[in-house]
């Protein structure tokens, strides 16, 4: 059994702690069993691999989030990127393709596609044993999982089953998102919210991709992925699917995409370096800066604080966040790579338009920055903690806390991590943006 993970979105909802390159699925808010703070797609990947639900898993995402990924999780998963976003039928077309023709997955491998941050329990995961069960034994094509709703709700699309007690329900239609009033008439038909989990044989899948697009290799696929038609998954293949059945799943689910939702699970009412008073009620505060933050006297308020701003909302108005975010977001100020973890602590534009900007550098132990030049500015590093391996121009030095290096604007050079490694990076010129990178391969030679 084949597991693709869905991670997408923009990020705007839970700003300022969300941003296009960190969105809400990682962030790590939610307390683990070990005391530890996970992300909602570290609790995934947990709660699937303590179900035993299977070990290949992959997860088809954006470029930007491709370094986010490999930071969270490592190398325990696949990782399949969209050359540009579309929606979810292409995207799961693209992760399709992969199993096909990159990892030679038979035609009778039993896929389930789910969304990578849904907070659910573990009865979740048994469903979608089931649901692998009903493809592999041909209850249908297309099998989905209906969540049992617990309110007539506008936010989500709607699954209408047949009517009968048997585990494995046939569709009689669907129904996107409604109004609250068609919503209460749903209800008493049974309907269930669709809840974005899709299984089918990968021969199914291969067969409906083909009358869009046909390549030899995994590669060529990935090249012509703009032809692929820009629509969801349900409206390209479940509305259209001629043998469709559904699951019930009538535990835990939500979905922590508001401010509202999200603290609502949180294990503490202060996260980072918070001061809460004893006045306060129902208010959480999470702090990503390194100054305190006191609260006192506050009623149902979520005050969050990163690099990128500082929200003071009350709960009950944070979903109107989206609506304003365009016009608060600049450049990511903070961002985890697949080396490790980098925050802007100033950026500056003088007078003349010269600009300097000034970023604190964290690797991971054994990771490394790429071997690259710049065209538009210089750099000052200045190690603050660790030991590493600093290359200019080929020419390799030991590096460590107090050390000083300067990079001219066309010069290669490239760090390695041997213990973890930070260091202050003050950029400077007419042009500093993340986009002014051009990237040689280098040989670390066993290093």
């Amino acid at each position: 059994m084949q597991l693709i993970l869905l991670s997408g979105g923009s990020g705007k909802r839970l700003w300022p702690l969300s941003n296009n390159a960190r969105s809400k699925q990682f962030l790590p808010l939610l307390e683990a069993p070990d005391g530890t703070m996970e992300s909602m797609v570290q609790r995934v990947i947990r709660q699937v691999r303590e179900a035993g639900l299977t070990s290949n898993i992959t997860i088809a995402t954006n470029a930007s989030q491709h370094d986010i990924i490999v930071n969270q999780l490592g190398e325990t998963v696949n990782i399949v990127t969209e050359p540009e976003r579309r929606d979810t039928f292409p995207a799961i077309a693209l992760a399709t393709a992969y199993l096909t023709k990159k990892m030679n997955c038979p035609a009778d491998e039993v896929v389930v596609v789910m969304p990578c941050d849904p907070y659910t329990e573990t009865a979740y995961f048994r469903a979608i044993s089931k649901m692998t069960e009903a493809v592999a034994g041909d209850k249908a094509d297309l099998v989905l999982m209906g969540i049992t709703p617990t309110y007539p709700s506008a936010k989500y699309g709607y699954v209408v089953p047949e009517t009968g007690s048997a585990e494995v329900l046939q569709v009689k239609r669907f129904t996107e998102k409604p109004d609250v009033a068609t919503a209460e008439k749903l209800l008493q038909e049974n309907a269930l919210w669709n809840g974005g989990v899709f299984g089918f044989k990968l021969g199914y899948m291969c067969r409906i991709i083909d009358q869009y697009l046909q390549t030899d290799t995994f590669e060529e696929f990935h090249a012509r992925y703009s032809e692929l038609p820009k629509i969801s998954f349900d409206y390209e293949v479940a509305e259209k699917a001629q043998s469709v059945a559904v699951i019930p799943y009538t535990g835990k689910w939500k979905d922590l995409g508001t401010w509202n939702t999200l603290t609502e699970e949180l294990s503490k009412n202060g996260i980072g370096n918070v001061i809460l008073g004893d006045k306060n009620e129902n208010t959480h505060v999470i702090n990503e800066l390194g100054i305190p933050v006191f609260c006192d006297g506050l009623k149902d308020v979520v005050v969050a604080s990163s690099p990128d701003g500082i929200l003071v909302c009350a709960k009950s108005a944070s979903e109107n966040i989206k609506t304003y975010v365009d016009k608060l977001s600049t450049r990511p100020m903070y961002e985890e790579r697949r080396w490790g973890t980098y925050q802007v602590l100033d950026d500056t534009t003088f007078n003349d338009g010269y600009k300097a900007l000034t970023k604190t550098i964290t690797l991971n132990p054994g990771k490394n920055i790429s071997y690259q030049i710049h065209h538009h500015r210089d750099e000052v590093w200045t190690f603050i903690d660790g030991e590493g391996l600093f290359v200019l121009d080929g020419e390799v030095c030991k590096v460590g806390r107090g050390d000083v290096v300067h990079i001219q604007k066309e010069h290669l050079h490239a760090v390695k991590a041997l213990t973890k490694l930070t260091f202050i990076e003050v950029q400077s010129g007419d042009l500093l943006v993340e986009e002014d990178i051009e990237r040689f391969p280098y040989d670390w030679g066993g290093r």
